[in-house]
C-alpha cells in the first residue's frame, strides 16, 4: 500500500491507467451540435464543485459551468441541489470582435468539497456523418487536454483558439481519417510526443494484457524523442522477431513497403499485428553488436504468430563461495509492468525464499515500462517502512511524493538491479526507488530517460487519448526525463543477445546466464555486499 502527500486524490488519479471520467452528450438543434461534458476532478461524498467559463467564437461556443453541491450539518452557505440560481453571474465582453468571456462567479464554501466540471461546447455540425463523429471526438480531446495537460501554457499558445482553428479546418472534410489527422495535428502543437490520439483498433491492441495472447511478431517499440525514429526496445523471447535476430536499438524503417516517417508507435504496432499465419515484411536498420561489422539496412519477412506475453522469467544461479559451500542467487527478469507483474513477482520471490536463496538479481534490461502502479507495487516487495517511491510534479509545479505505508519486504537479502538503454518509464521509477532508498545497487548502462506520466482515456468513438499529466523525479529528486539513470557500475553486455534469446528452457537459460557479463558483474557486487554484511 502507498499514499500520496500532500494531495492524495489528485496524484492517485495521475497514476491510474485512465484519466478522470468524462462523458459527452450530443444535442442537435438548427444544424448545430451541443456537446456537454461532465469531468470529475475530485470526489467526496458530501459535496460537488465545478468550474464555469464561457467562450464565444464565430459559429463556436464553449461553456463550462461551476457548481457546488454539499450537505453541511448547518445547511448554511451551501446549495442542497445542483441549482445555480443566485450562484453564478455571467459577464460577457467582446475581445477583438471574436471572443467573449464570462469570467465572474460567486464561490461558495463547503467542507471538503469535491470538484467536478460540466463543460458545454457548441459547434457547426458537419454534413458528413463520419466527420461529425470525429468533431465530437475533437472536442472531447481538446477538453481533456485543457484540464489535465501538464503544461498549463499548452506550449505557449491559446488552446481555445486552437480548437476554433482545428474545427474550421475539419468542417469541410469528408473522411474520418482526414478528420483524425486534424486532431493529431492539433496535439502535435503541444510539443510533447507522448500526448497523442490512437484509433479504436490501436487502442484495443494497447489494452491487450500481459496474461493474454496477441497475434503478431513480438516487438516492443517506441519513438525516440530526440530523433523521432521508431526504435526497438526489446523482443518477446522466442517470438518471430527474436528468432530473426532483431535486437534492441534497431530502427524500423518500413513495414510492408510503407515508410514509417512520422508514424507513432501505436500505429506501427497495429501494422505489425495481424492474423496468425500471415507474413509482414519489415525493413530495419540494425546496429551490429560486434562493433559494426553487421550494421546496415536489411529486410526481414516475419510470420505472425500467437505470442504468449509473460512478464517474468526466473532462475536460481549456483556458485561456490571461497569457503567451499554452495551459495544461491535468485535471478528474476521482468520484461513489462502489467497488471499481473507484482503478483507474479511476489510468488517468484516467495518460491525462491523456500529454496534458500541468499541474494537476488532483478533484471530490468529492455523493459519498456507499462503500468506505473505495477512498478510501485513491485517496489514494495523489496522495501520496508514509509519510504518515498517517486515524486510527481503536477501542472502547477507542485511536488507530490508517493510514499509507501507500513511496507513489509518479502526479503532483505542483497539486491542488484540490471538496467540498460531499453529500461524506460516504470522501469526507471522502480530502479530509482530501489537505488535512492539504499535498497539496491544498479549495474548496466544509462536508462532510456522517460520521465513523464500519461493518463489514457477512452473517447466516445472507441479511440483513446494519451495525455502527459505529470513528470516525475526519483526519491532523491533526480530528473530522469531525457537524461535517464546512470548505474553505479557499468558493464559491457557481451553476451546480452544470447541471454535474451536463449531463455526458453531451464538448461539453455542457465547457460546464457553464466555467460552474460553483466550478470557476472552483478554477482561480484553481491559478493561485495555479502562480505560487508559479514564483516559488520
Amino acid at each position: 500500500m502507498y499514499t500520496v502527500r500532500p494531495n492524495f486524490d489528485h496524484a492517485l488519479a495521475m497514476f491510474s491507467s485512465s484519466s478522470p471520467s468524462t462523458s459527452c452528450s450530443l444535442f442537435h438543434r438548427r444544424g448545430r451540435v451541443r456537446c456537454e461534458f461532465h469531468h470529475l476532478l475530485f470526489s467526496d461524498r458530501r459535496a460537488k464543485l465545478s468550474v464555469f467559463t464561457s467562450v464565444r467564437l464565430p459559429n463556436l461556443r464553449i461553456n463550462s459551468e461551476r457548481r457546488v453541491q454539499c450537505r453541511s450539518p448547518t445547511g448554511v452557505g451551501c446549495e442542497d441541489d445542483a441549482s445555480v440560481d443566485g450562484f453564478v453571474t455571467f459577464i460577457g465582453r467582446n475581445v477583438l470582435g471574436f471572443l467573449a468571456t464570462a469570467a465572474a462567479l460567486i464561490s461558495l464554501s463547503c467542507d471538503s468539497p469535491a470538484h467536478a466540471e460540466a463543460l458545454t461546447v457548441a459547434f457547426p455540425a458537419s454534413r458528413a456523418r463520419e466527420v461529425n463523429t470525429v468533431q465530437r471526438t475533437l472536442v472531447e480531446a481538446w477538453g481533456l487536454i485543457r484540464e489535465t495537460f501538464f503544461d498549463p501554457t499548452f506550449n505557449h499558445q491559446d488552446w481555445d483558439m486552437k480548437l476554433q482553428q482545428t474545427m474550421v479546418e475539419m468542417f469541410p472534410l469528408r473522411s474520418a481519417d482526414a478528420a483524425y489527422n486534424k486532431i493529431s495535428g492539433m496535439l502535435s502543437t503541444l510539443g510533447d510526443p507522448f500526448t497523442r490520439i490512437v484509433s479504436p483498433k490501436e487502442y484495443q491492441s494497447f489494452r491487450i494484457g500481459s496474461d493474454g495472447n496477441l497475434q503478431g511478431v513480438g516487438l516492443y517499440i517506441s519513438v525516440e524523442p530526440k530523433s523521432g525514429h521508431l526504435v526497438v526496445l526489446s523482443c518477446i523471447e522466442g517470438s518471430p522477431a527474436a528468432r530473426a535476430g532483431i535486437h534492441e536499438g534497431d530502427e524500423l524503417i518500413e513495414i510492408d513497403g510503407e515508410r514509417l516517417d512520422g508514424v507513432d508507435s501505436e500505429s506501427a504496432v497495429q501494422r505489425l499485428r495481424g492474423v496468425a499465419g500471415t507474413i509482414v515484411t519489415v525493413k530495419v536498420h540494425s546496429v551490429g553488436l560486434d562493433g559494426g561489422r553487421n550494421s546496415g539496412i536489411r529486410e526481414v519477412k516475419l510470420p505472425r504468430e500467437v505470442v504468449r506475453i509473460s512478464p517474468l522469467s526466473i532462475a536460481v544461479i549456483f556458485h561456490s563461495a571461497p569457503d567451499g559451500h554452495v551459495e544461491k542467487t535468485g535471478y528474476v527478469r521482468l520484461s513489462a509492468f502489467s497488471q499481473t507483474a507484482a503478483d507474479e513477482m511476489e510468488s517468484a520471490v516467495k518460491e525462491m525464499e523456500t529454496h534458500g536463496v541468499q541474494s537476488y538479481i532483478l533484471d530490468l534490461r529492455n523493459n519498456p515500462g507499462g503500468l506505473v502502479k505495477a512498478g510501485l507495487d513491485v517496489a514494495q516487495i523489496w522495501m520496508d517502512g514509509d519510504e518515498t517511491l517517486v515524486n510527481a510534479i503536477d501542472r502547477s509545479g507542485n511536488m507530490l511524493p508517493i510514499n509507501m505505508v507500513n511496507g513489509h519486504a518479502l526479503t532483505h537479502d542483497p539486491l542488484v538491479v540490471l538496467v540498460n538503454e531499453g529500461s524506460a518509464s516504470a522501469s526507471e521509477i522502480l530502479a530509482g526507488a530501489l537505488h535512492d532508498n539504499g535498497r539496491a545497487i544498479l549495474v548496466g548502462h544509462r536508462t532510456f530517460g522517460k520521465g513523464k506520466i500519461q493518463s489514457v482515456t477512452e473517447l466516445n468513438d472507441g479511440s483513446a487519448l494519451f495525455v502527459t499529466v505529470a513528470k516525475y523525479l526519483s526519491p532523491a529528486l533526480h530528473d530522469i526525463d531525457q537524461v535517464g539513470i546512470t548505474p553505479d557500475v557499468q558493464c559491457t553486455p557481451d553476451m546480452l543477445t544470447t541471454s535474451k534469446d536463449s531463455m526458453v528452457n531451464q538448461e539453455s537459460s542457465m547457460s546464457a546466464l553464466e555467460t552474460d557479463s553483466c550478470i557476472m558483474v552483478a554477482e561480484h557486487q553481491l559478493e561485495i555486499q555479502e562480505s560487508k554484511g559479514a564483516a559488520s
